[in-house]
């Protein structure tokens, strides 16, 4: 995703470079997947997601545990789970999901 500092202005570096490699609609990613690619760890993506200023416009709904669990949102894990499943995410029990990982 692409994060322009005009549209985005309360962004840190450190989100700007997190929320760049979230996936695209209808894939979800995993924090680990994303720390690894930053060289951070899997919570500071998670801080930096959690303190994401704009939650709907930014999809960080979009990045799930590694274990196929949803992990947190700051609108809340059931609307975390309404845009997942509007957007085509499959949820095989309430927290586990068949996901289809964002190769970027």
């Amino acid at each position: 995703m692409k994060i322009s500092k005009t549209k985005f202005p309360k962004l840190t570096d450190f989100q700007k470079r997190v929320f760049s490699l979230l996936p695209k609609k209808g894939k979800v990613t995993t924090y680990k997947n994303i720390a690894q690619k930053l060289k951070t760890s899997p919570r500071a993506v998670g801080n930096a997601l959690k303190n994401n200023p704009y939650p709907i416009k930014i999809p960080c709904h979009r990045v799930i545990r590694s274990n196929g669990k949803i992990g947190g949102f700051k609108l809340g894990v059931k609307k975390k789970q309404w845009l997942l499943r509007k957007e085509g995410i499959l949820l095989l029990h309430i927290n586990l999901f068949l996901y289809r990982l964002s190769k970027s």
